[in-house]
């Protein structure tokens, strides 16, 4: 993998204004991957207005930006059925490609060295190794005892990986030197772990879970539990603000998977120094925010208001909210393009 370039913040090549070449010529877009109605919405985040929509697979879920950052990927798991594919969008253009039918692909990372993509088939309890740009199959590890392997975060040497099992209330250590699976460990008071990140320095993750309305402080190498921070009702998503000093926690507001809609969704904004939180921002008259990334300039928090059918565009130093109507369930948004040098998936986990 590509060195730590500074070893108390693994986050450092992703501050604004560090945009890969890579990204050259990529348009400016916030892209929204709605599971109901199995399409993908383009938000010109200039103006705050949708631009473009076009159809894509069954139960679009999460748009992952690839290892060498020149495809989005949407991941259409088609949930209950078995012909789950994924879409390849082409930033410089917004458009989409043909899809490419692949089992049960809920989310997808990449190994930290790009030589594979890791499809979590979430459904199946395995992680599918394939190749990175055609993604034929290389392998597959089954993780058998992680009902629910959904999201997941690599250490600072990228030697393993922590994955949350979200219908286990637990996690998964594995070892990607020897892609093995190195243990399970239970969540005191966990029922429904979601995202995970780890901690600038490396030192520890955190997990949002949704159940336990905070996120726990996990000792990566140790595999131990070490703390717990209340947050707000439902806790989803995870994101480092552009500094590396903050991290952004949107809480959906629901114990369900399915959640009512107005809800008493938040924000909250937890200082990785102290592990406390600084800040909470209400969504105004409710919502659910969910999964998204931070704008390239850092001044902008987009998540999806899974249970609202809208976009939140969230100022990042006052908490303001504004609003963008999209389509039947949005999921993992991403914003495009990000700062960094090469994407370990998601939504933009860049390094």
């Amino acid at each position: 993998m590509p060195p730590v370039v500074h070893p108390t913040n693994l986050y450092s090549e992703t501050r604004a204004g560090k945009l890969s070449s890579a990204v050259t010529g990529a348009r400016a877009r916030v892209y929204v991957p709605n599971r109901q109605s199995n399409d993908v919405y383009v938000i010109d985040p200039a103006t705050l207005k949708v631009v473009d929509r076009f159809r894509v697979g069954i139960n679009p879920q999460h748009i992952v930006p690839s290892w060498d950052l020149k495809t989005l990927w949407v991941t259409n798991n088609a949930e209950g059925r078995s012909d789950g594919s994924l879409t390849p969008i082409d930033p410089t253009t917004g458009k989409p490609g043909k899809s490419i039918p692949v089992d049960d692909p809920y989310n997808m990372y990449f190994t930290p060295d790009g030589k594979s993509a890791i499809v979590v088939a979430e459904a199946l309890k395995r992680l599918d190794f394939r190749d990175p740009h055609t993604m034929k199959l290389q392998s597959s590890l089954a993780v058998a005892a992680c009902p629910g392997i959904n999201h997941a975060d690599f250490s600072i040497d990228g030697r393993y990986a922590i994955f949350t099992c979200e219908f286990g209330g637990s996690l998964a250590k594995i070892d990607f030197v020897n892609r093995k699976v190195v243990g399970y460990l239970k969540l005191s008071r966990g029922g429904m772990p979601q995202d995970i990140r780890i901690s600038p320095d490396g030192r520890v993750f955190y997990v949002a879970d949704m159940h336990a309305d905070g996120v726990f402080v996990i000792d990566g190498d140790k595999f131990v539990e070490i703390g717990f921070v209340p947050t707000g009702i439902g806790t989803h998503g995870l994101y480092p603000s552009r500094d590396g000093t903050k991290l952004y926690v949107a809480n959906r507001a629901s114990h369900k998977v399915y959640g009512p809609p107005k809800g008493k969704g938040s924000v909250s904004v937890i200082d990785f120094a102290s592990r406390t939180v600084v800040a909470t921002w209400p969504i105004p008259g409710g919502g659910s925010p969910d999964m998204g990334n931070v704008s390239a300039d850092g001044r902008t928090l987009w998540l999806a208001g899974r249970f609202d059918d809208v976009v939140y565009a969230i100022d990042t130093t006052s908490g303001e909210v504004k609003f963008v109507k999209v389509g039947k369930e949005p999921h993992g948004l991403t914003v495009w393009p990000q700062p960094g040098r090469y994407s370990l998936g998601h939504t933009g986990n860049l390094r």
